[in-house]
């Protein structure tokens, strides 16, 4: 058994948050701590995490195959979805019940402040590379936690898809105008706010010219990379308002993009939707009405240097969101992103 199961064996008889909401970042970040080289350092890193981590709650009642609506998305019955998902996944092949589950999940997007959709993804990247039974326990884990704190977006708009780049259509998304309090109350005024539908529904295209773009699922691949791209640099830019949130604005759509091998084609342009979705109304919840007037500096380091800094700082947000950058990286080679991972990690901070 490898470093990652035994550190997801470790991990396994805790809870998907702590103090009633904070999530538990451990099983995300030490999958990304393995998948870039530091796996030797996966179980002092769960040490030093160790005191925020709280037991697995306990079922309230079982959740049968024909009534999971009721307590779709109720909190109290986490311990029932952790069960739930541990026998779905001991009498089915993961891909099925992946299957089954990921257009249920899909239009609650938002669930704990998109942590469900995150760590879906985590399992999954582990288990397109191996099929262990931690690996397939994590994924349950993750899907139980989905939907326990599942909680839709404001409907989006359905009109045309305009052909604009996905940083314009970032820089577009209008600002909800409350911003005292937490990601509830402020995704709570998404339905009344001027031009959300008009922006959340129309999925920017990386390079488009002009015009109406088609949305076969042959596009999606490069439409989640292209919004994963724009979100994490504007991250470099904008992060400095709230710079651990907005670090979701980017990880979330590409948990979707990690998760799209595993998935029907049929559900990819729902699953681009989502994403997008998500990125918009993280980036309506916290950006600032304007980047730093200092611009990002160019990245000096390379990108195993760069996700080091992060794993020095142990961070989970800055390990995570220089995992996100470092996956747009291998597909783009552009240095702004290691710069936007570098400054990510300076904002964030030590845990």
């Amino acid at each position: 058994m490898d470093q990652l199961d035994e550190a997801l064996q470790r991990i396994r008889r805790f809870g998907p948050e702590r103090d009633g909401w904070l999530s538990n970042h451990a099983p995300m970040a030490v999958e990304a701590l393995a998948r870039h080289g530091h796996a030797a350092v996966v179980h002092r890193w769960l040490d030093g995490y160790a005191d925020r981590l709280e037991e697995r709650p306990r079922g309230i009642e079982l959740i049968t195959a024909d009534e999971w609506r009721d307590p779709l998305g109720d909190p109290v019955r986490t311990g029932d979805w952790l069960n739930y998902f541990d026998r779905e996944l001991a009498d089915e092949p993961w891909r099925q019940v992946l299957a089954r589950w990921w257009p249920r999940l899909l239009p609650g997007i938002a669930a704990g402040a998109t942590h469900g959709v995150i760590r879906v993804g985590h399992a999954v990247r582990a288990l397109l590379d191996e099929e262990t039974v931690p690996r397939v326990g994590e994924l349950g884990q993750g899907l139980a936690y989905w939907a326990a704190r599942w909680q839709p977006l404001a409907p989006p708009g359905a009109g045309p898809y305009p052909a604009i780049d996905p940083r314009a259509a970032l820089d577009a998304v209008p600002r909800v105008p409350d911003q005292r309090f937490g990601i509830r109350a402020r995704l709570a005024q998404l339905a009344d706010l001027p031009g959300w539908s008009a922006v959340a529904g129309a999925v920017p295209c990386r390079g488009a010219d002009s015009g109406k773009v088609t949305d076969g699922p042959e596009a999606v691949p490069a439409r989640l990379a292209g919004i994963v791209h724009a979100a994490t640099t504007r991250h470099g830019t904008h992060g400095y308002a709230k710079p651990v949130m907005l670090v979701h604005a980017a990880t979330a759509p590409n948990a979707v993009l990690r998760t799209l091998p595993a998935l029907h084609r049929e559900i990819w342009p729902a699953s681009l939707a989502a994403g997008w979705a998500a990125t918009a109304a993280i980036t309506a919840a916290y950006a600032p009405a304007t980047g730093e007037p200092r611009p990002l500096p160019v990245a000096e380091r390379d990108a195993a240097e760069v996700m080091l800094l992060a794993v020095e700082s142990a961070g989970p947000h800055a390990i995570k969101f220089a995992d996100t950058a470092l996956d747009a990286y291998a597909g783009t080679g552009d240095a702004a992103l290691l710069a936007a991972a570098v400054r990510a990690t300076e904002q964030i901070g030590p845990w």
